[in-house]
């Protein structure tokens, strides 16, 4: 939806801990630990210590364990911020982290807060691990049981079997196939070339990379555990280095396309952005660097699109939200309009066959040297839940650094079928 002319919601900054590989720096961090760092990180950038510094924290995670029960409102306890801060959690996939941003975004537009955080964290390393099923049912019917030898024998009834986890799969449940097979299919439905996904991914790593050796991540990211940047940038990928990987998905079909290179990695992380009204900002006087004005999310229905062969696939519902967005607005703009345009990488192929989507459906095509200018999730890595603060911080500081007015799409793909977008501008 369009933001009515209420109160304006300004992006005054963020805070990231660089992402990491699965099952390496942050093996042992929790999710808590992680998001606490990120929090941590932008509260002392924007002095956001005392009563009243922050009103509200809404962040989530997608992998989360019963000890990540509350998850906003324990990193609150645990970090510099005032406890007396209310938080709660959300959870929309991959669109987690746009999603906290539009829900503190909601209020300060409608004055019921000043200030607020969002966010999310994720770690591929620390999945939960669920009991089996059946062992599940045979220990509920032990709790049952109101005599010592019911007990007894329910729990004789345990087999080897049952002892064996249930461990989480990257799967769809409605189809059983996992997101690199879903983008696979929607790699072929819309002809995307290998090579046309090597040149993105490439691409990616480079402009990160010289997003970090400018200085672009200074004020944006915060050293976690012995890593100051992603651990995942390859500095110097090329296409010829990426050429010369095996496809992973869609081995089922002729002439697989997609491979490690051009694919986003398991990766855990953590980022947050601080949004706020004007009267807040020029109170502390804090710059804006952005404005949020507009958002739009979107489902298709993926089961018939992908598995049935239609036109819509697993992660192309950005392809509607945008457009919707756009006339939403109400301002006649094209992707052309854009100074900038962020697309989540889950892989090169979904972004590739976004664009495509986009110019068919009348909305123009965006110049590539305006496409995830400082690198994306390709390059960082994607913690589920931490990638849309993550670009939103990141857009709202390109924006901020060109110190002229400008405007920002963003574009995030989600499990589920869905996809959340944004518009940010800078007066």
């Amino acid at each position: 939806m369009s933001l009515p002319s209420v109160r304006r919601v300004a992006v005054i900054g963020g805070s990231r801990i660089p992402f990491a590989r699965s099952d390496g720096p942050y093996a042992t961090a929790s999710n808590q630990d992680m998001l606490t760092a990120a929090v941590d990180g932008l509260a002392a950038r924007h002095s956001l210590r005392g009563e009243g510094s922050v009103g509200e924290l809404v962040a989530g995670a997608v992998l989360k364990h019963s000890r990540d029960f509350n998850l906003a409102r324990e990193v609150v306890l645990g970090s510099t911020l005032d406890a007396r801060t209310p938080a709660y959690d959300i959870q929309q996939a991959c669109g987690t982290g746009l999603q906290a941003v539009i829900a503190v975004a909601n209020k300060i537009m409608l004055g019921q807060l000043e200030s607020g955080i969002a966010g999310g964290a994720d770690t591929a390393s620390d999945a939960p691990l669920g009991v089996n099923d059946d062992l599940r049912g045979i220990l509920l019917a032990t709790r049952r049981a109101t005599s010592l030898g019911g007990r007894l024998r329910a729990l004789a009834r345990v087999r080897p079997r049952h002892v064996v986890p249930d461990i989480p799969r990257n799967a769809e449940p409605r189809t059983g196939l996992s997101m690199g097979e879903h983008a696979a299919v929607t790699a072929r439905a819309w002809g995307i070339a290998r090579e046309a996904q090597d040149e993105l991914a490439a691409a990616s790593h480079q402009r990160l990379a010289a997003a970090y050796e400018r200085g672009f991540f200074e004020d944006l990211v915060v050293p976690f555990r012995g890593l100051a940047r992603d651990q995942n940038l390859r500095p110097g990928s090329s296409v010829e280095q990426l050429a010369r990987l095996k496809p992973v998905f869609g081995l089922d079909g002729p002439n697989p396309t997609m491979t490690a290179g051009n694919s986003t990695p398991l990766t855990d992380g953590a980022a947050v952005v601080l949004l706020a009204g004007e009267e807040w900002a020029a109170r502390r006087g804090a710059e804006p660097l952005a404005y949020l004005t507009a958002y739009e999310t979107a489902a298709v229905d993926f089961v018939r699109g992908d598995v049935a062969g239609g036109d819509d696939g697993l992660l192309m519902a950005p392809a509607h939200a945008v457009p919707r967005m756009l006339e939403r607005a109400g301002l006649g703009l094209g992707l052309g309009d854009f100074d900038f345009v962020e697309v989540h990488e889950a892989f090169a192929s979904q972004v590739l066959a976004t664009l495509a989507a986009w110019e068919k459906r009348g909305i123009g095509t965006v110049p590539r040297e305006r496409l995830n200018v400082a690198g994306s999730s390709l390059a960082t890595g994607h913690p589920f839940a931490a990638t849309g603060a993550r670009i939103v911080a990141t857009l709202a500081r390109l924006l901020a650094e060109r110190g002229r007015p400008g405007r920002g799409l963003i574009s995030v793909c989600a499990a589920g079928g869905q996809g959340v977008t944004a518009i940010l501008e800078r007066d």
